[in-house]
């Protein structure tokens, strides 16, 4: 694509990342096929090919408007078209610099500036996070519907965390949501990894990985958040650890950028560079232990019956798009013992996507009910996914329990 950037952005950073980006897209339109908004929508504006022109033209020095706000706000970062793309444009990180310059340029109305700004502050912020959910919990039966279906009722299973007592040591994300909505997902985690001879540690001064500011246009605030993880963890590191797993791929998506987004912070740059050579998803760090987990289910005994359960899989988009992992969590479980369902249009989006339930709620509604018809067609005992959003979101639409895969595997070792 032929592109003449305004003077103004030309030569900075963004403007040369931009430019490359936007060079290497051929307007094929292949990735119109795999796009949640635009199948739904229909509208070319609303495909990535749309919003890559309404980029080049910001970028070009056109009139920024709300109509371009608007589309890009649409846009639920899932990078399916990344997957589909032929040419390799990086169409995620080319939107996460259009939506920053859009932001500078267009005023939001009132009402959703604070609606933003209040997630913004409320979201990544556990002191804040906790107790209006446990508010939230307490009077869920008197919510609205559409709110009640945010609010998660189920409890904590097991939170029980071993000792640490392996040579060999890994660091995990606590994350910011996570703990408090599903504290059993880390702690699940611990088990399995001591069970085939690592031990999990957390960095107490840890905190939310940067996603949900970042996705807000609030980009040099989500810095911040990188900042202070690799602070918080660089002492680990230092001592040994291994890698620094990821529970929550949407998670695992933003730590994996953390050396591109400083790397012209010369006090970060290095050690950013390092934190996300060493982010792993624990799907990734599994599979690399087959063998010691496969002596560990050696122990187990079969399911009750002899018949294995039928589980839908959810691939989060940060799990198969955002960092390109397909096919590992599918067969942990399958290697486990349970029955993989077939999943129609698996590459697409449930509606999550960070914050987009909430600020983009209809079309959120309308990307859940297709899931949520995808993952039950098979007639499946539960629904297993690889990121805390997805799993909330999923669980508002459905009657079935939706679990994180590696509790199935959890449970499956302490048969």
């Amino acid at each position: 694509m032929k592109t003449n950037l305004a003077e103004s952005i030309r030569n900075t950073p963004e403007g040369k990342e931009a430019n490359d980006i936007l060079r290497a897209c051929v307007h094929c339109g292949f990735c119109t096929a795999t796009c949640p908004t635009y199948q739904l929508l229909g509208d070319e504006l609303d495909s990535p090919r749309g919003r890559i022109y309404l980029i080049k033209e910001v970028l070009e020095g056109n009139a920024v408007t709300g109509k371009t706000q608007l589309h890009l706000d649409r846009c639920l970062t899932c990078r399916s078209c990344e997957t589909t793309c032929p040419s390799g444009v990086r169409y995620g990180r080319l939107v996460d610099i259009g939506r920053g310059i859009v932001e500078r340029h267009v005023k939001r109305a009132p009402a959703d500036a604070a609606r933003r700004a209040l997630l913004n502050k409320v979201v990544p912020n556990q002191t804040v996070f906790k107790p209006l959910l446990r508010l939230g919990q307490a009077f869920r039966p008197l919510l609205p519907g559409s709110l009640r279906a945010k609010v998660p009722a189920t409890a904590a299973r097991n939170t029980e965390w071993p000792s640490v007592r392996h040579a060999r040591k890994m660091l995990v994300l606590d994350g910011c949501v996570q703990p408090v909505l599903a504290p059993d997902i880390n702690a699940a985690t611990a088990r399995v990894l001591d069970r085939i001879g690592i031990s999990l540690v957390k960095a107490p001064s840890a905190t939310c990985c940067g996603a949900v500011t970042f996705h807000l246009n609030r980009q040099h605030e989500a810095l911040d958040y990188m900042r202070r993880n690799i602070d918080a963890w660089w002492p680990f590191i230092e001592e040994g650890a291994e890698a620094i797993v990821m529970t929550a791929s949407g998670c695992g998506t933003m730590v994996a950028e953390y050396g591109h987004l400083l790397a012209d912070d010369p006090a970060y740059a290095a050690k950013a560079k390092r934190v996300t050579e060493l982010s792993r998803d624990i799907s990734e760090i599994i599979t690399g232990q087959t063998e010691s987990l496969g002596q560990a289910l050696g122990a187990t005994p079969a399911f009750d019956g002899g018949s294995k359960p039928r589980v839908a899989f959810h691939s989060p988009c940060s799990l198969q798009h955002g960092q390109q992992i397909r096919g590992k969590v599918e067969a942990l479980l399958e290697m486990s013992g349970y029955q993989l369902t077939t999943v129609a249009d698996s590459h697409l989006c449930c509606g999550s996507a960070g914050t987009y339930s909430i600020l983009q709620e209809a079309l959120s509604k309308r990307l859940l009910k297709n899931k949520v018809t995808a993952l039950e067609a098979g007639q499946p005992v539960a629904i297993a996914t690889a990121n805390i959003g997805c799993l909330t979101h999923i669980q508002g639409g459905t009657g079935l329990p939706v679990r994180h895969w590696i509790e199935l595997l959890d449970e499956r070792l302490t048969v």
